[in-house]
């Protein structure tokens, strides 16, 4: 079997959130463990050890030799991270011995399902912001460290203005952003000696969180220790709100700080927020003007998995034909699409029109039509005078790198173009606009055909 060719698909059934979009992001990481791809002596020493129902070794000595000398050697193509993905698309295709394309499975799943998740979460709560800065806290209620550097990534992937996690901040590069804690008020004999303290130990970096004892009183020693740094050159960059009514304190608060002389210092909230309560608080008339968000940003709240899937589409001896292969299920939606997919993305008048899904292994009609894969008598014909792309580009070519990774403010841009191009109902919280994606006409054939054979050959055993 190890002489085997495949070709293997990640791809995810829904978009997240109830949502009409999703946002690819874990690329990097998937990167950088293929290009560390080996097994150690003391990996295989450990996988000798494992037995099975006799106490033997349930792996031969041959196999474990063929794993020690094993190099990657598969062509890679991937959607690049910060682009905007639908349903059914692969962001990643690996093509190579089969051994190799199987070995990555779990990892590159790790990798996606969670990054593209968080991403897709942070770039919802940005919209909701419409433009205001939207600053991840969650460090301290994300799944373990290395959850909470990855998480602090996705979020700034999907547009997140900077962290509270310093370790991201250091890994990559993302702005740095907190306040000090209730504790800090706590520990002081006062509020007001507590704010004076930390406005004398970092004079430069004054945001106050007020609402320890009194919320509106806390704004109001805000304001006096404002008055003192301003004295000495320096600026009250704002407050913060942790708790209470945060429409009602926010408008209180943005009196007494324009009423003091502080019209720019600015209003910072956070407290269990999502894309649904700013919206909301926004609604009412708040005066936030930045938002922290935590928990329901880094664990995603309201829906903690993606979903993605990793597929086998394509088998061959080597240097043989490809035999398309696909998975069958009791549920329209499980049933796996066959062959090489690629995804072309049509564009008319700077707006994304729809994609399509096609088979790179077959020649391609000049008008290509997109047959949605969960209904057949849904299609869309592309206009023949509409730009397109192809979506997945080559990463890793025979094993080796061929793709220039960007950085993550290159990502967070991406992530932004990307969203502005599409209709605004697409990225509406409820009931969005669904985005026209669907296969290739004679893919959706030959995956039909393919279905028939597979029930054919079911009733046969039957």
């Amino acid at each position: 079997m190890f002489r085997k060719e495949a070709v293997f698909q990640m791809h995810f059934r829904k978009n997240p959130f109830g949502g009409g979009f999703t946002v690819a992001s874990g690329l990097e990481s998937l990167v950088q463990l293929i290009e560390s791809f080996h097994f150690t002596e003391d990996d295989l020493k450990y996988l000798s050890g494992i037995t099975g129902t006799d106490g033997k070794s349930i792996f031969t000595g041959e196999f474990l030799k063929h794993l020690r000398d094993l190099k990657f050697s598969c062509d890679v193509d991937a959607i690049p991270e910060g682009t905007v993905v639908f349903p059914n698309e692969p962001l990643v295709r690996i093509t190579g011995p089969i051994i190799e394309c199987q070995l990555l499975e779990t990892a590159l799943l790790n990798f996606l399902n969670f990054e593209t998740l968080i991403a897709t979460k942070a770039a919802r709560l940005c919209l909701a912001a419409n433009g205001q800065l939207v600053i991840e806290f969650g460090l301290r209620r994300a799944q373990g460290p290395d959850g909470g550097v990855t998480a602090s990534r996705a979020a700034f992937v999907g547009g997140c203005a900077g962290t509270s996690n310093v370790l991201a901040g250091k890994i990559y590069g993302i702005p740095v952003r907190g306040t000090h804690a209730h504790s800090w008020v706590m520990a002081a004999d006062s509020e007001m000696e507590a704010f004076e303290k930390y406005a004398e130990a970092l004079p430069n970096n004054c945001v106050f969180l007020v609402d320890t004892y009194d919320t509106l009183d806390g704004v109001r020693h805000a304001i006096e220790v404002g008055r003192s740094l301003r004295e000495k050159g320096h600026k009250l960059i704002g407050i913060r709100l942790d708790s209470g009514d945060l429409a009602y304190l926010s408008i209180e608060a943005r009196k007494l700080l324009d009423a003091a002389g502080f019209e720019d210092a600015s209003i910072l909230a956070s407290n269990d927020l999502d894309e649904n309560i700013i919206t909301s608080l926004k609604s009412q008339g708040a005066r936030i003007d930045v938002w922290g968000v935590g928990t329901r940003l880094v664990t995603a709240y309201d829906q903690p998995a993606l979903g993605g899937v990793y597929k086998l589409s394509a088998i061959r001896d080597a240097g043989s034909t490809w035999k398309h292969k696909l998975k069958l299920s009791e549920q329209t939606i499980k049933i796996s699409t066959p062959g090489i997919q690629q995804v072309r993305r049509f564009e008319k008048n700077g707006e994304y029109i729809g994609d399509v899904i096609y088979d790179v292994s077959v020649p391609q009609p000049k008008n290509l039509v997109a047959v949605d894969p969960l209904d057949f008598t849904r299609r869309k014909n592309m206009p023949a005078d509409a730009n397109s792309e192809e979506l997945l580009v080559p990463v890793f070519r025979k094993g080796k790198r061929v793709y220039d990774l960007p950085n993550v403010f290159e990502i967070q841009k991406r992530t932004q173009q990307q969203l502005s191009r599409f209709h605004p109902g697409i990225k509406r919280f409820m009931n969005p606009h669904q985005y026209p994606v669907g296969l290739e006409a004679s893919l959706h054939e030959l995956k039909t055909k393919l279905i028939f054979e597979a029930r054919e050959g079911i009733r046969k055993i039957d």
